[in-house]
């Protein structure tokens, strides 16, 4: 294996750890004061409590949401599994219909099919070409006997952003609820629950230069959305979810969404100027298309399908010096092309030679550059090399 390093251009799967998060963090890792159990009923339980209240508060801050309706989890798959299933377990009395859309994450996707299996029905509505939901579409699909509709923010493929605004407004109209996975959203847009009534938000902090192994679940409490828990043990997070808090990992959360507040609009200028770099150095390669809709988009996210070129080989050709995420997944028998590509109707062949570049707070504009070069090279050798073969 070679000792250089590649560029980092997965941001969209984990961000790096803020320095400024890591200080947060170590200081409660290496402090007694904070060492006690937060359910403990004691001054190093008080401590650790308090510390949390604070983090609490700083997620809440970032929805402009009460604190109370914050519950800590383990990461966004577990608080969409808490969500979709919380919900459609306490309200089945009213329908076991529930609405999502086929480019959602597997953490949503996965969780619906269980569901299924339990006698749940669930719609899966098919996008439009460039990601966004039809919202006609959306009206037909729900019934009388629908209780919740899962949407998320930000496409973690494509980068696309949702119109949550019109979606909660025609899901609200039935009076269903509103389930958001938002694990892509926070330091890439914003979201206002006081302006966009969603009943259910699921964050992670590792997407937003936070730690790994954390995330929370936003629950409205007016009017009051009531899920049933998945876990049973002590009753901590108000019954909700039971286990002892990770103080450290919770108060990283908090710093990593505190910063992402405060700073959101120098993120945004640095990641739209890496953007326009990107797509104009992009825009001197023949046969590059891009993949959902760069107007409705977050700017940290670009996915591009390649022509002429097998998947497979430009993979192998861009990770020595790129590391990126390829929009197939790899399996033991087969190279499967992305879910999300699919629905969007892309063709199987550039589905399967399609990659993301993610990039965002410490991404530089020679690193663009770079990424530039190497996947312009690359692609031309390639191409020379099918045509050598044909």
């Amino acid at each position: 294996m070679s000792s250089k390093k590649p560029l980092y251009f997965d941001y969209a799967a984990s961000t790096p750890l803020d320095p400024r998060v890591l200080a947060a963090m170590s200081h409660i890792l290496g402090s007694p004061e904070f060492s006690g159990n937060a359910a403990s009923t004691h001054y190093y339980g008080w401590r650790a409590q308090e510390v949390i209240e604070e983090a609490r508060q700083q997620v809440a801050d970032w929805l402009h949401a009460d604190p109370k309706e914050i519950i800590w989890t383990s990461g966004a798959t577990e608080a969409n599994n808490l969500a979709i299933k919380g919900a459609a377990y306490f309200y089945q009395g009213r329908g076991k219909h529930i609405v999502t859309v086929k480019t959602e994450h597997e953490a949503v996707l996965e969780t619906c099919k269980q569901l299924e299996h339990e006698g749940f029905t669930v719609t899966y509505l098919r996008p439009t070409a460039n990601g966004l939901l039809n919202l006609d579409n959306l009206r037909h699909a729900l019934r009388e006997d629908t209780i919740l509709v899962s949407v998320m923010q930000v496409n973690n493929e494509i980068g696309v952003i949702q119109d949550l605004k019109s979606i909660a407004e025609i899901v609200k109209a039935r009076g269903a609820l509103l389930h958001v996975d938002a694990a892509q959203s926070a330091g890439k847009t914003l979201l206002n629950v006081q302006e966009i009534p969603a009943d259910l938000v699921s964050l992670s902090a590792h997407k937003a230069y936070g730690p790994k192994g954390i995330g929370a679940l936003y629950l409205r409490r007016n009017p009051r959305v009531r899920v049933r828990p998945l876990l049973q043990g002590g009753g901590h997070e108000q019954g909700l979810r039971s286990g002892t808090l990770a103080t450290h990992q919770i108060v990283g959360m908090g710093e990593a969404f505190k910063i992402a507040l405060a700073e959101f609009a120098e993120d945004q200028q640095h990641a739209r100027a890496l953007r326009q770099q990107l797509l104009a150095g992009l825009g001197d390669i023949s046969g590059i298309i891009l993949n959902g809709s760069l107007e409705h988009s977050v700017p940290n996210i670009l996915n591009i399908s390649c022509t002429e070129v097998e998947g497979e080989s430009l993979m192998l050709a861009l990770e020595p010096e790129l590391a990126i995420s390829s929009g197939s997944a790899c399996t033991t028998a087969h190279l499967e092309a992305s879910h999300v590509l699919t629905a969007l109707g892309v063709a199987q062949d550039l589905a399967h030679s399609s990659f993301r570049l993610s990039f965002g707070r410490f991404t530089s504009a020679e690193d663009i550059e770079r990424a530039v070069i190497v996947i312009s090279e690359q692609l031309q050798r390639l191409r020379s090399l099918s045509l050598s073969w044909n």
